[in-house]
């Protein structure tokens, strides 16, 4: 079977890592061989890069030089990981992916990076290739953000450089990925992640059944 290649957005706290940790045993469980990985910090580099854009104070740069950095670890991922894993049959699971640098970047800034400035990154970091399936959970940001938190408190080092911006941001968040799901719905599904644990992983496994049948 052809590799796919799944990606997982969300808010803060929306649970999508959990989540994915659940289909990954689940289709591991049918034979299926997954590679779970996440953005920033997929390959070795980029966990490097994974450090200086989720710690430290929410300040230290600005969009521009945030969706950079993102794009530079992104290409990296895409060369090093998710290509080639794709091209081996293998499934792979992301937590997030290039949705969550036009939510946080170009929505949670209230659009003060330009789209075709994201666009153009795009182009040149992964070209004209898609995610078979964006799964987009979604989630008021109060929550999401008491719960990432809560998370956090057990953590040697804090990610919660974008935790710890004005609730505003994690509104407009929360807006930019549902309109992103609104301008690509043949791709994106959107999940209410207000939910318990096994119900939310129900509905993940519905809609994988629907688009790619049980394995």
């Amino acid at each position: 079977m052809e590799g796919k290649f799944i990606t997982f957005e969300g808010g803060e706290g929306c649970g999508k890592s959990t989540q994915l940790a659940l289909l990954q045993k689940y289709l591991e469980n049918k034979g299926q061989d997954v590679v779970a990985t996440k953005e920033p910090g997929g390959t070795e580099l980029g966990a490097e890069l994974r450090h200086m854009l989720v710690t430290g104070d929410k300040d230290k740069m600005d969009a521009t030089a945030e969706a950079l950095l993102y794009y530079a670890d992104r290409r990296l991922h895409m060369t090093q990981k998710v290509w080639p894993s794709l091209k081996e049959g293998k499934w792979v699971l992301s937590d997030r992916f290039a949705d969550s640098t036009v939510a946080y970047q170009y929505y949670g800034y209230n659009k003060k990076v330009e789209k075709s400035l994201l666009d153009n990154l795009y182009k040149i970091a992964v070209g004209d290739f898609k995610p078979d399936l964006t799964i987009i959970f979604d989630l008021e940001a109060e929550i999401g953000l008491a719960r990432s938190f809560a998370k956090a408190s057990g953590m040697v080092e804090k990610e919660t450089r974008h935790e710890s911006r004005e609730i505003e941001f994690h509104h407009l968040l929360r807006h930019g990925f549902l309109e992103i799901a609104k301008q690509e719905p043949e791709r994106c599904i959107v999940l209410n992640a207000n939910k318990t644990i096994e119900d939310l992983h129900q509905d993940v496994l519905k809609v994988i059944t629907e688009r790619f049948g049980i394995l």
